[in-house]
This record gives structure tokens, C-alpha cells and sequence, in this order.
């Protein structure tokens, strides 16, 4: 994903939300509807997520110092965790606690017509942020399922704004559903209901959120496919005779650490070797140009080098494993 098609999603869903979160925020003073100042706090919380996304784009540009030699790509990753924290306790929770009082304390909605329309205006805005996150994502979803390219995504912009607008778009239907049961019934109680409803599905996007973030925070591999083609490219079949175990690291969405210990032959001088070991480096940059940090340690292959494989504990010089667990 590229970071402008990113950037252009989240300023699409921001102009949407906080025209959205003002006009939510007004029926619900002319109507008293809990639905409605539950998806006002929604769209404000949405608001504030997407400046937290761009803020974090902003600080990831910087560059790489003494102190923070691989550079600020987390930036990126830091943020979209917040926006989960954001979304969990500013929307979810807020909801459940309206929601609550509402169905304890249930009051008739004044002025319908307000929450109807407002509602239906948002439904409107909301599909058009959808949709071009959506397009923005098909640039780089290829043949991905929907679910694939949200688990598998290094760049977290989108998957965020992707969940984002499908939860504002299912908690709008919510909503509506919530204050046109209660004007049919004339029973508030099902506006509480609906506002319940939408705080639970807030919670349950923010997991979501949390949990595909912090697998980027803690520091996922490359892709297969260029896990394959940075392989392919270290070996050139005459010094670099093969891999022996190498590992991969994402530093940021657009930055990759590779790291390789590579076979080559015995004989070789220091020089060639030096020559070898350049020559691969430059081919990796080409075949995977996020590939920005890469370390080939050169060896003699071995059988019980290549037995360990890419497992740190059963490479030489690894950890050893802690046999009490």
C-alpha cells in the first residue's frame, strides 16, 4: 500500500466524520435520542482516530538518528494502536454506558424527523468515505480476501479506516433501526437498545484492531512472496551457492530488514566474497525495494547449518532454549 493512497483514504473518512459528527450531534439536541449522541461521540472519536493516522505518518518521515538507527517507521504502527485504544473506550464504552441508561431510563424522541435524516445524510457520507477506501485498497489487495488483506497488511491506514467506515456504516443502520423501532412502538426502549448494540460492535472492531496492530508492533516477517524473491536474488549460483537460514523484519510498512547467513565456496578470496556479498545486496534492493536494511553473513554450508533452518534457538551462536518451560 502506498502511503499517498493511505493518506487519501484518511482524509476522506475525516471530512465525512466531522461533517457526520456535527449533524449527529445537533438531531440529538433537538430529538433527546441516545442513538444519536452515540453516533455523534462514534463520528468525533472516528475524527480524532484519522488526525492520529496522519499524525503518525507525519512522524514516521523522519529521519533515522543515533539514538533510533533504524529510523520511525513504528510511528505508523503506534498510532493505529492508539486509534484502537481510542475507539474501545471514547466509542465503545461510552455507548454501552448511554446505551444502558437509556434502557433503564427510557424517554420518547422528540422531533423525528431530525434523527431520520441525519441518519440517512450519514449513511450517504459514510458510503462514499467507504468507498474510496475501498479503491484505495485495491490497488494492493490483488487477489487477497477482505480478511486476508486486513491480517496481512504491513500498512495500517487502511485496514483502520477500512473497519472504521464499515462499523460507522453498520452502526448508522443500527441507529436508525433503533429510533425507528422506538417511534413505532413509542417505547424508547429500543433506541437504548440500539445504542447498546452499537457499543458492542465498537468494541469488537477496536479488539480487532488491537490485536492486528499489536502483531505489527511486536515486528511481523516479509510476505512469502518476497520472502521467495529476495532468495532468489541472493543466490547467484557461482560465489553465493545458496541460502542457509535467513530472517525477515518490517521496521515500518515501507522498510524491510533482511538478514542472511549465505553460502560460499571455500576457496574463495576475502575479495571475491566482499564482491559476492555487494553484488547480492544490490539484487535484493531490486527485486524487493523496501528492502532497505540487509546483513549477509557469508559461511561455508554445512549440513548441520542448514538443519537449523530459521529457527533462532537451533541457529549457531542463538539462544538456547530455556528447558524449564
Amino acid at each position: 500500500m502506498s502511503a499517498s493512497g493511505g493518506t487519501k483514504a484518511i482524509v476522506a473518512a475525516l471530512a465525512a466524520n466531522l461533517a457526520i459528527a456535527v449533524a449527529k450531534f445537533v438531531a440529538f439536541l433537538f430529538s433527546g435520542s441516545s442513538s444519536m449522541l452515540a453516533e455523534s461521540v462514534h463520528s468525533l472519536a472516528d475524527s480524532g482516530n484519522q488526525g492520529l493516522l496522519l499524525l503518525g505518518g507525519k512522524k514516521a518521515k523522519r529521519e533515522a538518528t543515533p539514538e533510533h538507527p533504524f529510523g520511525y517507521g513504528r510511528e505508523r504502527y503506534i498510532y493505529a494502536f492508539l486509534v484502537s485504544i481510542v475507539l474501545f473506550t471514547v466509542g465503545g464504552m461510552f455507548a454501552i454506558y448511554e446505551g444502558y441508561e437509556k434502557i433503564h431510563e427510557p424517554h420518547a424522541i422528540e422531533a423525528w424527523y431530525w434523527p431520520v435524516g441525519v441518519l440517512v445524510f450519514a449513511i450517504i457520507a459514510e458510503s462514499f468515505s467507504f468507498r474510496t477506501a475501498i479503491k484505495e485498497s485495491n490497488h494492493t489487495r490483488g487477489s487477497q480476501s477482505w480478511k486476508d488483506f486486513i491480517r496481512r497488511a504491513k500498512a495500517p491506514e487502511l485496514p483502520v479506516v477500512l473497519l472504521e467506515d464499515l462499523g460507522a456504516l453498520v452502526g448508522l443502520v443500527l441507529a436508525l433501526g433503533g429510533v425507528g423501532m422506538a417511534l413505532l412502538t413509542g417505547n424508547g426502549v429500543w433506541d437504548g437498545i440500539g445504542t447498546l448494540c452499537i457499543g458492542i460492535l465498537l468494541i469488537i472492531i477496536a479488539i480487532v484492531l488491537a490485536a492486528e496492530t499489536k502483531s505489527l508492533l511486536l515486528g511481523e516477517a516479509a510476505g512469502t512472496d518476497e520472502v521467495d524473491k529476495i532468495k532468489a536474488a541472493i543466490v547467484d549460483g557461482d560465489t553465493v551457492t545458496r541460502v542457509i537460514h535467513m530472517r525477515t523484519l518490517h521496521l515500518g510498512p515501507e522498510e524491510l530488514l533482511v538478514a542472511a547467513k549465505v553460502a560460499v565456496q571455500h576457496d574463495d578470496t576475502a575479495a571475491e566474497v566482499a564482491a559476492a556479498i555487494n553484488a547480492a545486496e544490490e539484487r535484493i534492493r531490486a527485486a524487493v525495494p523496501i528492502a532497505r536494511v540487509i546483513y549477509l553473513e557469508p559461511d561455508i554450508y554445512s549440513e548441520s547449518a542448514a538443519a537449523a533452518g530459521d529457527n533462532p534457538a537451533r541457529t549457531p551462536g542463538g539462544p538456547t532454549p530455556d528447558k524449564t518451560l
